[in-house]
């Protein structure tokens, strides 16, 4: 949740009790933030979940299943008889060029999967997905709370004049401080994976702890992270968690000059499509809403055993040839 300081303008986040900028007390005046999403406007920013977003409803959009547009107003698909999603169970947002789906998938009971998109002004676009750890308490929590302190830390550093692979560090701080205080006596901790990317100028910055991914799918797709997991397993090595140790993000920039799509995604889709290759040939569409969609739906229909979530960022749509990627060494901090 965001605010702007009465005195001086700045953005100020979740929590804070003054600004940073001016020193002045918002919680004399009221404007200090309870946790949450949305509350105020980031500067230069477009909405942060039009259309469906976090509040869908059962028979929005086409079948979640099949794709079918022959959604009924009783929310079962007149094609193949699934009961369409509510609430967080499907969530779909758009942001500009920008868009995400996160699913609950068909086996799970409940969507721990979160993600966040907001356009950060000037060209650039900010996207966060987050996976709740399954046997972790209250997962669905520490992924929602991650992904919000992420993308809104994301901008406010990057409105404030940042370089991304600083805000990237600052995000992921606030994002394990948030999933950090969730957690309550006697219970274990709530936990989740983060990836974030900022797109801007001819720049991508991806951060990532565990083994949610990022892609450039294009000219010489690839993927841009590597999982902390233990090698040929799901045992997560580095996670956002109040037991999570020292958390120590990775950073890392890359260039390019031609057209192509930075795609966040958690397991639920790469686990049945781990190449890139494979998932740039899937997202295409007219739109990209449409795009991510597809990719949810692939994953569905190849098992669904995990919730599946899908963040696709534009970049150089307007460019011609076929892009070449540089990729710097990894930095870790």
């Amino acid at each position: 949740m965001t605010a702007t300081c009465p005195v001086c303008g700045t953005l100020v986040l979740t929590g804070e009790a003054f600004c940073e900028q001016c020193g002045h007390d918002l919680t004399a005046s009221g404007e200090g933030l309870a946790a949450g999403f949305g509350a105020g406007p980031v500067p230069g920013a477009g909405p942060v979940v039009p259309g469906t977003g976090a509040a869908a409803v059962r028979g929005t959009g086409p079948c979640t299943a099949c794709g079918s547009a022959a959604v009924g107003p009783d929310g079962y698909c007149e094609n193949c008889g699934m009961l369409q999603p509510s609430g967080r169970d499907h969530v779909e947002v758009e942001v500009e060029t920008s868009a995400g789906v996160s699913d609950r998938g068909l086996r799970h009971s409940k969507n721990g999967d979160a993600m966040a998109l907001l356009d950060a002004g000037e060209g650039t676009v900010v996207g966060v997905v987050c996976d709740g750890v399954s046997t972790s308490s209250r997962p669905e929590e520490a992924s929602q709370a991650a992904a919000d302190a992420a993308a809104l830390t994301l901008a406010k550093r990057l409105a404030e004049g940042d370089d991304a692979e600083t805000a990237t560090r600052e995000a992921v701080a606030m994002a394990a401080r948030a999933v950090a205080a969730a957690a309550r006596p006697g219970e274990d901790a709530p936990a989740c994976t983060y990836v974030s990317g900022v797109v801007a100028g001819r720049q991508v910055t991806v951060g990532w702890v565990g083994d949610s991914r990022a892609y450039w799918l294009g000219g010489q797709s690839a993927l841009l992270t590597v999982d902390d997991a233990a090698p040929g397993t799901h045992m997560l090595t580095a996670w956002l968690g109040a037991d999570a140790g020292e958390v120590v993000p990775h950073v890392r920039t890359f260039t390019t000059d031609g057209p192509g799509l930075v795609l966040l995604c958690s397991d639920g889709l790469w686990n049945y499509y781990p190449e890139p290759e494979a998932l740039s040939a899937a997202a295409t569409d007219d739109t990209l809403l449409a795009a991510a969609r597809r990719l949810v739906r692939m994953a569905n229909e190849a098992g669904g055993h995990d919730n599946i979530t899908v963040v696709l960022i534009p970049f150089g749509q307007g460019d011609r040839g076929e892009a070449t990627v540089v990729f710097p060494k990894e930095r870790s901090d």
